[in-house]
């Protein structure tokens, strides 16, 4: 209740300390790089919205159409820690590392970073180039090209994504939750209002009718809702200790129970496979639709947002990563292993191999509706933009990660109350105790 809350003085600086944090970053998105020319950079923002520098500058809190030092984000952090993501099952050492618990995640960590330099160095650099071949009306992006400005960008937002960075673990240190995902949540909910009033605009000028405007955010609470009952969906598992006995007494024989998440994976899957699918795109703007290759532009339109192709491989990519990382992070081997160690046993299952075919199943089952989910909350957006012509990107992955981390945040800030009621009941009882 408020009363504890007030009482709650740790807790009440680590919530000015994380406002504080995002403060800091939401005014670096402001800071443009030097010797860019806004209005071009931002006029062509506006013409590819709904494309994929709309859904990266969604996430980045409008940084890219400003140019700002924060422009990459922790993107390039996020594309590191995938990857090694993605090594675990193939490299001995990584999967060591990841059985060794809190100390090892430090070290894949810290092996992400170091990824993490030549991933953002190639991304600025790309960025570049790209804006030193951009113009339009009001003149070219770059106003002096040349090998100066490329290597100010690259050190620019080198140094920006590395600030994240450590802002980040700032943030996880002394603040509230995970500081990498707060950084994204804060970019996203920052680009919230101009949307909203972008859709506003558009009902005001007869673009959209009013009733598809109230459907649109209706629409979106109730996927709010959806995405919060799924995400804390989950089954229970009935695990069984045997008593054991230790000198004269008897410890043990109590039931407890294992929960499986209806989705392991969080926001994984639908991120990468859109940057999967991103590549293509990239690679047929990069060669160009030349009239010696006419089929270019007829794949450049079956794959554009909201188109079936698309729409099949997204989903189509979606499901698969959902089984692959559910595969990474949970081990039924190792789990039923673990258990026969320590006596414990599923009821009605025989321990060994038999539990983990049992926690296979279950994991398959749940792991095939938890993909569906995730397919339908990412694949409704879409229809909706390319349908109705939404000048700005806020898709389901983008609402994964706002609910997802706000319910995070929630539970941080609740174990934080519970732990400093449990302080004040233990200096309660040690004053009774001296009383006595």
């Amino acid at each position: 209740n408020f009363s504890t809350f007030a009482k709650a003085k740790e807790l009440k600086q680590r919530i000015v300390f994380t406002l504080l944090a995002l403060i800091v970053y939401r005014l670096g998105t402001y800071i443009p790089v030097p010797g860019v020319n806004a209005q071009v950079l931002a006029d062509f923002l506006h013409q590819n919205a709904g494309g994929l520098l709309g859904i990266f500058d969604a996430f980045a809190g409008g940084a890219i159409s400003r140019m700002a030092i924060f422009s990459l984000s922790v993107f390039p952090y996020i594309t590191a820690s995938i990857i090694f993501t993605l090594m675990t099952p193939v490299s001995a050492h990584l999967d060591q590392l990841r059985k060794e618990g809190e100390s090892g995640r430090k070290k894949i960590n810290q092996y992400s970073r170091y990824l993490t330099i030549p991933i953002a160095g190639f991304q600025a650099y790309a960025i570049a180039i790209g804006l030193e071949s951009m113009q339009g009306a009001s003149g070219h992006a770059v106003l002096e090209p040349g090998w100066f400005f490329r290597i100010g960008v690259v050190m620019t937002l080198l140094g920006g994504t590395f600030f994240l960075l450590w802002l980040g673990e700032q943030i996880t240190d002394r603040g509230i939750g995970n500081g990498v995902s707060m950084l994204i949540f804060a970019g996203i909910v920052a680009h919230l209002p101009i949307s909203i009033v972008q859709l506003l605009e558009l009902g005001r000028s007869g673009a959209i009718s009013d009733w598809l405007i109230l459907v649109f955010l209706v629409l979106a609470v109730a996927v709010v809702i959806f995405i919060v009952f799924m995400e804390r969906a989950q089954r229970r598992v009935l695990i069984h200790h045997p008593k054991r006995q230790m000198g004269n007494k008897m410890y043990g024989g109590d039931s407890t129970h294992l929960p499986l998440k209806l989705n392991t994976t969080g926001v994984m899957p639908p991120i990468l496979a859109s940057a999967l699918m991103a590549v293509p795109l990239m690679a047929i703007n990069f060669v160009g639709p030349g009239s010696d290759l006419p089929w270019l532009s007829d794949l450049t339109a079956m794959l554009g947002r909201g188109q079936p192709l698309y729409m099949a491989i997204y989903a189509v990519l979606i499901i698969a990563f959902s089984f692959f990382f559910t595969a990474v992070m949970f081990n039924p081997a190792e789990t039923a292993e673990n258990l026969r160690r320590n006596g414990a046993f599923i009821p009605g299952i025989r321990p060994g191999t038999n539990t983990a075919l049992y926690f296979d199943a279950v994991l398959t089952r749940l792991t095939a509706v938890g993909a569906i989910y995730i397919t339908a909350v990412c694949l409704l957006p879409e229809l909706l933009i390319s349908q109705y012509s939404i000048p700005f990107y806020f898709g389901g992955t983008s609402l994964l990660i706002v609910v997802t981390v706000t319910m995070d945040t929630v539970a941080q800030i609740h174990s934080h109350l519970l732990a400093h009621q449990y302080e004040g009941l233990i200096k309660k009882s040690k004053l009774k105790g001296r009383g006595k």
